[in-house]
């Protein structure tokens, strides 16, 4: 027993010596553990196609192009007077019935009447536009059953239409409301100008000298001298008058219709209307004035 003891314990430490020794020939002569660096590839027998190269990423940066720190900045306006050549009418149908079908039916029917109406008083058929159709429920609270109960339905169709004979614009009026009845709506009626660009030509000449002569007065005050425009921005407003509507319903719910009742034709005075150009610019500084 004990010489197998002894001959373990021997074999042990000739294992533990031949371990010590390999680890001092490592020290001595340690290992690169680097991997090798790949060798460069060959190069091309073909010239390879050019790339653009990629751009660098750049941070985002807001930048405001047309900011100047230096010189005069005025703003102009030129307002040219014009006559208006062309009316905008905006006139609807609305009924209210029981049924969806029956409130609908009317309009339709009421609605025809009014296009045809419009077309026998020379308006053309591209000048006559549907913008809105709308269907809706009308309810009211039942304080039995505690909710909301559907009473009708009310139906709505828009129109707009452009009037290019002037003096016909009362008689329209009237010829639609005959043909349309107690469903009329006139929502609207306003002027216009078909073909603007020679007026604000004209508004576009004012505002600039408006504004030169401001800059001009400024530099003067100060001492200066007026040097070239540097920056020009210019901004129109559309030539429109409008809002003179005025409303023609039934009762809010069905109800025998009345006899129509007969009136005057209305006076229509499309008087002026401005066409309006607005200009800012900004002058340089061509040093002090002599």
């Amino acid at each position: 027993m004990k010489r197998g003891f002894i001959l373990t314990m021997s074999l042990i430490l000739a294992a533990v010596l031949l371990i010590a020794g390999l680890l001092g020939c490592n020290s001595g002569n340690p290992t690169n553990t680097t991997p090798p660096t790949a060798p460069a590839p060959a190069a091309p027998t073909t010239t390879p196609t050019p790339t653009a190269p990629t751009p660098a990423a750049s941070p985002e940066v807001n930048v405001a192009l047309n900011t100047q720190a230096e010189g005069i900045w005025v703003s102009g306006t030129g307002k040219v007077a014009v006559s208006p050549d062309i009316a905008i009418l905006r006139l609807g149908i609305e009924t209210q019935e029981v049924s969806v079908s029956e409130a609908q039916a009317k309009a339709s029917e009421a609605m025809d009447k009014v296009m045809a109406a419009l077309t026998e008083s020379g308006v053309a058929e591209k000048d006559m536009q549907t913008q809105n159709f709308r269907i809706r429920q009308r309810t009211r609270w039942d304080e039995e059953q505690q909710q909301e109960v559907v009473v009708g339905y009310r139906v709505t169709n828009d129109v707009v239409a452009k009037i290019r004979d002037m003096e016909k614009i009362g008689d329209i009026i009237d010829a639609v409301v005959a043909a349309g009845g107690d469903f009329t709506r006139i929502d609207d009626l306003g002027f216009s100008v078909e073909d603007p660009s020679a007026y604000y030509d004209e508004a576009r000449e004012k505002a600039m000298a408006d504004a030169k002569a401001k800059a001009e007065k400024t530099a003067g005050l100060a001492g200066m001298k007026l040097g070239e425009p540097t920056y020009i921005n210019e901004s129109t407003i559309t030539p429109y008058l409008g809002g003179m509507g005025y409303e023609m319903m039934a009762a809010p719910m069905p109800a025998p219709a009345p006899a129509p009742i007969i009136v005057e034709t209305p006076s229509i005075s499309p008087g002026e209307i401005e066409v309006i150009v607005n200009m800012q610019i900004a002058y340089s500084i061509d040093g002090k004035a002599e």
